[in-house]
């Protein structure tokens, strides 16, 4: 079921969610104050319902205001969002994956971060075992 929520979000349906993790729950005020070029505040109730229609969101009566919150942890929905990225773009490879990505930013990182990138190597190898 996870799978299926996170591989069909639109742009929009995105930001919105971003928001909703960063911010742990928040009305549709709140949502349409932190979007880039909002919206209508309709039209932000209006997607709010559809994630909530999906199964990406639920929300909670506090008064006049219904305060929207994720359903997933965020640590699970990123996972699920990889996993999909693997298998749609690296036929499920993550050597392939990893490569591509150090490919592109090879100048940038630190000799800290290939040293962590290196234990975290090590350290699957162990597991591995």
């Amino acid at each position: 079921m996870t799978k299926q929520l996170h591989a069909n979000l639109s742009r929009r349906e995105r930001q919105i969610m971003d928001i909703l993790y960063r911010m742990g729950q928040s009305t549709a005020a709140e949502v349409q104050q932190h979007l880039p070029d909002p919206p209508s505040y309709s039209a932000v109730r209006a997607m709010l319902r559809v994630l909530e229609e999906k199964g990406h969101l639920k929300h909670t009566q506090q008064g006049p205001r219904y305060v929207f919150a994720p359903t997933i942890p965020r640590d699970k929905a990123t996972k699920s969002a990889l996993k999909h990225l693997l298998n749609t773009f690296f036929d499920g490879s993550m050597e392939q994956a990893v490569a591509a990505l150090l490919s592109m930013s090879q100048k940038n990182l630190s000799e800290e971060e290939l040293d962590r990138l290196s234990r975290l190597i090590d350290q699957a190898r162990k597991e591995g075992e």
